[in-house]
């Protein structure tokens, strides 16, 4: 690893990225996440920088400049530099590769544990720890680990000093200094008694063990957030003029500017379709996992999916205005955000160093010059804590004393752990669709007293199937009901078309067949005997209605079964009815177990919904005993807070 520059690095140019770029930084000096989240604080402050993510395991800064910043690097770099890092311009993007056993923290566990181990049998288990050539093996392994482990303690409490700071790194370095450098002097100027190898070499391997289990939880944490950086895509098929298309960086794109989605594209910014008619999953956005059709003068949100169909799209709000850029820094706010507990760790961690370096002195300084006012001190607190008898000489004990002041501070659990509990929970939530605002309301989260919960894809599993089937008592033709529905719908990618195409293995020919947008499918059937071919259609109950089709026959099943919340499509042939089909998304196996845990622990649940609002008898209803918010709301306003949702709250 390189070490800290302290300046910009020489030949980096001062203006490399285009507006609304990204930026790559090599960065040196860090050792746990809150070092990470530092250089976090001190890239977003600088002007210009949308948002910024770092990876503690691989040294590395992406920067995302604004939409209409021009990048200055110059104030980039020293802007890391002046919090005691290095920073540098990467010259390629961060490989996406499983670290190695010799790199990063790795490396410190590959030489540290096998060497504590070994010491650690042979001065506990073995009682060796008093002969001379087991002392010289100790201090072989003692220097490989100090030189080769320690080195980036040793960078991290460097880069701090010259910036006017001190970290955890400091005790680390102090700590394991000085007990391997009593040590080395005890033993080569042969004073004989204890030496404290095996202590300096648990120091570094211990601390570093924390670190590696840190490193794991930062890189699983901020994996939610690299998917969703993900989602856009970084191309984009702009049309000009002309009536060609030219791929284009989706960051020269401007507000009005066309674009042509294909199936499969994934949508660079939010717009609105002015041409063609498709299915887009906008799952990543809205948790509702059925398809949302989409036709001119419908909106289209960055990194949700065209599905099946040919769209034109005009450009609205581009980078940093769009829906998953909100999503975006939501996520990252709450990764960097601090917990009331964590803002008290700064605040103490702004003199807990010096201090704990204070208190280490004096203690040394206590057991060196005055020996037995220390030692009779201790003699009197023993019996009250444990048995323990402190080194042999003055100069042992003062160096061991002091070692042991600096290793029991280095921890600091408010520090390190706050930070990786926060984007730990931040991202576990993100990757379940929850967004958290911020460490505040992660902290709250303990004294929420109500759930809300969306149904679809939530409760239930957002894929619908045919829950009941009707017929006729006196069926009108000889056609049979299930397998003409199945031929009609098989070729459509329509979720509800897709659950009727389930009802019957078995194929019917059918011919000229056509998707009627947001109504339905018809098609004709083979004529027998040169009679004119029939029309089947499946489709809507206003269409089949439209079409002059008599529902009269079903009117009871139609009734029941929208009571239920249920989606009704029929199947005709011509003017009559051959039968209706009941869907119904169904609820997920623990939907019922999760809201029934959340009741038996006090709290009140809700669902929101756009259905119709289900009677006491539903079973759905009677399974989750939610109360429902469902009315039609203002779209602009969050359903979940309607009017009525607050009144019947009031009482």
């Amino acid at each position: 690893m390189a070490t800290n520059s302290g300046t910009v690095t020489q030949g980096a140019p001062a203006q490399t990225s285009p507006r609304g770029g990204v930026t790559e930084l090599a960065i040196t000096g860090m050792t746990c996440g809150n070092c990470a989240r530092h250089v976090t604080e001190a890239i977003q402050s600088v002007p210009g920088v949308r948002s910024a993510t770092v990876n503690l395991e691989a040294n590395r800064a992406t920067v995302r400049w604004a939409q209409e910043a021009d990048p200055d690097l110059a104030t980039l770099l020293n802007a890391v530099i002046t919090e005691g890092y290095g920073a540098s311009v990467a010259a390629e993007p961060t490989p996406e590769e499983k670290p190695g056993l010799l790199s990063g923290w790795q490396l410190n566990l590959t030489l540290g544990l096998p060497a504590l181990v070994v010491l650690m049998i042979g001065e506990w288990g073995l009682g060796f720890g008093m002969q001379p050539w087991f002392q010289w093996l100790a201090f072989a392994f003692a220097t490989v680990v100090q030189v080769f482990a320690g080195a980036r303690f040793y960078r991290g409490a460097w880069g701090q000093l010259k910036a006017g700071s001190s970290n955890m790194d400091t005790l680390v370095a102090l700590g394991s200094t000085t007990a391997y450098g009593y040590s080395t002097w005890a033993l080569l100027a042969a004073q004989g008694g204890h030496v404290y190898f095996m202590e300096s070499t648990a120091i570094i391997t211990l601390i570093s063990l924390g670190h590696w289990m840190e490193s794991r939880v930062s890189a699983r944490a901020s994996s939610a957030l690299r998917q969703l950086l993900n989602l856009a895509p970084a191309m984009a098929r702009r049309r000009n003029p002309d009536q060609s298309e030219t791929e284009v960086p989706v960051a020269n794109l401007s507000p009005g500017d066309i674009v042509a989605l294909q199936p499969g594209d994934a949508i660079p910014t939010d717009g609105e379709v002015i041409e063609g008619f498709s299915l887009v999953n906008e799952s990543m956005l809205t948790g509702e996992s059925a398809p949302v059709e989409k036709t001119p003068k419908t909106q289209l949100y960055a990194g949700t999916s065209n599905m099946n169909g040919r769209l034109l799209m005009r450009v609205g709000a581009i980078g940093e205005g769009t829906a998953l850029s909100h999503i975006i820094a939501a996520v990252q706010r709450a990764q960097s955000s601090r917990a009331n507990i964590q803002r008290l760790g700064d605040r103490v961690s702004s003199v807990f160093v010096p201090v704990v370096v204070t208190i280490a002195v004096g203690a040394a300084l206590w057991w060196g010059l005055a020996p037995d006012s220390a030692n009779a001190v201790h003699a009197w607190a023993a019996p009250f804590l444990w048995t323990a008898h402190p080194p042999q000489g003055s100069i042992a004990a003062a160096a061991i004393i002091a070692a042991a002041v600096l290793i029991v501070a280095c921890p600091c659990a408010m520090g390190l752990a706050t930070p990786a509990a926060i984007m730990a929970g931040s991202n576990a939530a993100a990757q379940r669709g929850i967004l958290i605002r911020d460490g505040v309301a992660l902290e709250k989260a303990g004294k929420v007293t109500a759930v809300l919960f969306d149904k679809t894809g939530t409760l239930t599993f957002g894929k619908p199937a045919v829950e009941k089937t009707w017929d006729p008592p006196n069926h009108p033709t000889n056609t049979p009901l299930l397998p003409l529905a199945a031929a009609l719908a098989r070729h459509s990618s329509h979720p509800i078309s897709q659950a009727v195409s389930q009802v019957s293995p078995a194929t019917m020919l059918v011919e000229r067949w056509e998707e009627v947008c947001g109504s339905g499918i018809q098609a004709n059937l083979p004529s027998v005997d040169a009679a004119p071919q029939p029309i089947a259609r499946l489709g809507s109950i206003a269409w089949l209605r439209e079409t002059g089709v008599d529902l009269t026959p079903g009117d009871a099943f139609i009734s029941e079964w929208s009571k239920q919340g249920a989606t009704l499509v029929g199947v005709s042939m011509d003017r009559q009815l051959l039968g209706l089909f009941a869907i119904k998304d169904t609820l997920k196996p623990g939907a019922q177990k999760v809201i029934s845990r959340l009741h038996a622990a006090g709290l009140k649940t809700y669902m929101v919904t756009g259905d119709n609002k289900l009677p006491p008898a539903s079973p759905n209803r009677q399974a989750l005993r939610l109360r429902t918010c469902s009315p039609k709301c203002d779209p602009k306003r969050k359903p979940n807070w309607c009017a009525s949702f607050r009144n019947r709250e009031r009482k």
